[in-house]
């Protein structure tokens, strides 16, 4: 299709992408989420695996950093769990103080979508991604650091919560079997989680 009946056909590949996002699940009301965020392409930019511990490199110690100061830019938000791994970063984040009264906003017209979304995690992500984007584009050679969007969980309750946090933290010894790990096939996942090795 060339760009001229793109036009014509009024397409747009960016406005057709289905969400990941629950429809009508408001993503800054208080409650526990499990995000991963990877990398484009699955590109191994934050450090290795050695002997099942993550060793960070300059990138790596930056998405911790930034991943650390998500209180500082969303003081309603506190931090759980997490992990920087090779090429993508597994945390849990809570949001504490869910917005509460009306927002000084216009009424919305037809067909207009709200804004001001600042307080979801979305917002939360999109801040951690330009925060590691920003290093990344001033001292090293990578410049399109992040797959497009992020996965996210909602959790319901202590015993997910529980196992989530065990997941996070044995990440990294388990990374030989991970589905993230670009040197792993599908294959190779599949059968280490028919055995139990993940």
């Amino acid at each position: 299709m060339t760009k001229k009946n793109v036009q014509a056909n009024n397409y747009s590949p960016q406005r057709n992408r289905r969400s990941m996002r629950l429809k009508r699940y408001d993503y800054s009301q208080t409650g526990a989420y499990f995000v991963t965020v990877c990398t484009q392409n699955r590109e191994c930019l934050f450090g290795e695996i050695e002997d099942g511990e993550m060793v960070l490199n300059d990138a790596g110690r930056m998405a911790e950093t930034c991943w650390h100061d998500i209180p500082s830019h969303f003081p309603h938000v506190g931090l759980d769990t997490f992990v920087v791994m090779p090429n993508h970063v597994h945390g849990i984040l809570c949001v504490v103080d869910a917005p509460v009264g009306a927002k000084n906003f216009s009424p919305l017209q037809p067909g207009q979508r709200p804004h001001g979304t600042s307080k979801s995690i979305g917002s939360v992500i999109r801040g951690f991604k330009i925060g590691v984007t920003k290093w990344m584009r001033q001292n090293t050679e990578f410049h399109n650091i992040w797959q497009r969007n992020y996965y996210e969980h909602i959790i319901r309750n202590q015993k997910e919560l529980n196992r989530i946090r065990e997941y996070i933290v044995n990440n990294p010894m388990k990374w030989e079997f991970d589905r993230e790990n670009p040197d792993v096939s599908i294959l190779e996942t599949t059968a280490a989680q028919r055995e139990g090795q993940i």
